[in-house]
């Protein structure tokens, strides 16, 4: 599967402080990453890096092949790039904020497109920019960059201040964009917005890439919450391994945390008690990145 992103080893330094550690990130054709990690780990940065906006201390990066650094200038006829906070020219209206980032991007602007994307987004597009709530501004550069005919879209926490509804245009938007055979790198905080978009995830802790790969991967890694009856009282339940927090309730009843690889072993020894109700919850993506942030090893 070809590369739109090809990051090897990247460090980027700013005096004493080191931002980026070695930082290894790949994005496929066709493919939504997901980008998380919170405020300060690096993925700003990063994502400066890719836009040329800031160049490395070490390392490689790539965009279409291209080296991210000295060749930006091409490297951005192909991408769209949406800020979490966007400030816009205060005297123009939004309309004319919009035409404005279609014309310095060099896209050929659709105009059936872009009038379809402001109704949806339900801008009024001629207010004063200086008029407009923070959801609003950031409605602009999303119709700015939904507009764009490129092939890579780069969103830095897109959706803040945007309401729910929004949100979830926003997230058919990005659907609509990879059935298209588009690439996407999504940095988020909403955790349940790239587990429901992204094919795979990257997160990064203190600059460091800490566990990158698909999300079925990744999920191997968290333990899934078990709620179980038995007909008989369940014996040496905590001794197993893969059992954690183990909380025993009235009436044989049992809730616990369990390791996915230890599951067959742990369904065979509760068998020989008669399960009479079972409920089992999947690990989520936010359970994978509490686990990592509250277990600095990583390990169960």
């Amino acid at each position: 599967m070809s590369k739109v992103i090809e990051v090897q080893n990247l460090t980027k330094n700013f005096g004493k402080f080191t931002a980026l550690d070695k930082v290894n990130l790949n994005v496929n054709k066709g493919e939504i990453h997901g980008f998380i990690g919170p405020n300060g780990a690096g993925k700003s940065t990063t994502i400066r890096v890719l836009l040329g906006m800031l160049k490395a201390d070490s390392g490689q990066v790539k965009v279409f092949d291209q080296d991210a650094w000295k060749q930006s200038v091409d490297i951005h006829r192909r991408i769209a790039y949406v800020p979490g906070d966007a400030n816009l020219w205060p005297n123009l209206t939004g309309g004319q904020t919009i035409d404005l980032l279609l014309k310095m991007h060099g896209s050929q602007v659709n105009q059936a497109r872009l009038d379809d994307l402001i109704q949806r987004f339900e801008l009024d597009p001629t207010k004063k920019s200086r008029t407009y709530s923070k959801g609003n501004r950031q409605k602009v550069v999303l119709i700015a960059a939904f507009a764009a005919d490129v092939d890579l879209y780069i969103l830095d926490e897109p959706t803040s201040g945007l309401d729910p509804l929004m949100e979830r245009l926003f997230q058919e938007l990005v659907c609509e964009a990879k059935e298209n055979g588009k690439s996407v790198l999504l940095s988020s905080h909403i955790l349940s917005e790239v587990e429901r978009l992204c094919d795979s995830v990257s997160i990064i802790r203190n600059g460091q890439i800490i566990e990158s790969d698909t999300l079925d991967e990744l999920r191997h890694l968290t333990r899934s919450k078990l709620t179980i009856q038995t007909e008989n009282p369940v014996t040496d339940l905590a001794q197993l391994e893969g059992v954690h927090d183990l909380v025993e309730m009235d009436g044989n009843q049992y809730q616990m945390q369990i390791e996915s690889q230890k599951l067959n072993a742990i369904m065979q020894h509760l068998s020989d008690f008669n399960l009479v109700k079972l409920e089992s919850q999947p690990p989520t993506l936010e359970d994978l990145f509490l686990h990592h942030y509250e277990n600095p090893q990583g390990g169960q």
